[in-house]
């Protein structure tokens, strides 16, 4: 049986998120979407609120016109203008979710809503986007390029050490190493047992948390050098 990925939306959102305006042209729009190469925008007013998302179908909306090769009959004039704007096409009813937000909620909203994306709010700001492509790209990391993640973020906390040898196998991280002690533990002083001070595994407890926040990282075991 596979390994389930537990996370939060924040450890994997896009931020910040790429926004169109309301009052955008939807050429200008397509342009955005199509150079960053996302399927959807949140739309935000003149104080950066979000009133809406616009994806790439909503934007093509009304774009191209029927072509008279293709039936061999003339084709008649449209039967209204297209969309200038970008409040035109937007989908005004917008499904969010927050950077704390389990990402089992969010895809559960993205099936139910049959949406690719989800926009990321903290209040009536836009602080992410969370898509379908977000959740794929953090799962296809290999389990080197987690390695060298872990190992950034135990250098970065610990730049003295203590150190692990670290190992990824499947999103599953293991540390090895001794037990390490804290630094007024008896251990550290003669006639001192490692095994009667109730912080012994602090440090190690600090590195299994660290691995831990590695988009990608499923799970951590200590392993004794």
């Amino acid at each position: 049986m596979g390994r389930q990925v537990a996370m939060l939306v924040r450890e994997v959102m896009s931020s910040p998120a790429i926004t169109v305006h309301r009052t955008d042209p939807v050429r200008q729009a397509i342009r955005v979407l199509y150079g960053h190469g996302i399927t959807a925008a949140p739309v935000v007013d003149d104080g950066g609120g979000l009133v809406g998302v616009v994806s790439e179908l909503d934007l093509l909306r009304g774009e191209f016109g029927p072509d008279p090769r293709a039936t061999m009959t003339p084709a008649g004039p449209p039967d209204e203008p297209p969309p200038r704007r970008v409040l035109e096409v937007m989908t005004g009813d917008v499904v969010t979710v927050t950077a704390t937000t389990d990402v089992t909620t969010a895809i559960d909203l993205m099936v139910g809503s049959r949406v690719k994306s989800l926009p990321v709010v903290d209040g009536d700001a836009v602080v992410g986007m969370l898509s379908r492509r977000d959740l794929m790209a953090m799962l296809a990391r290999s389990d080197e390029d987690l390695r060298q993640a872990v190992v950034a973020a135990l250098i970065e906390q610990y730049p003295s050490g203590p150190s692990w040898d670290v190992a990824v196998h499947d999103g599953v991280a293991e540390l090895t190493g001794p037990r390490h002690e804290p630094a007024d533990h008896p251990a550290n002083h003669a006639g001192g047992h490692a095994a009667d001070h109730p912080a012994d595994h602090n440090a190690d407890h600090v590195a299994g948390l660290l691995a831990r926040t590695v988009p990608g990282i499923v799970r951590v075991r200590h392993l004794r050098s």
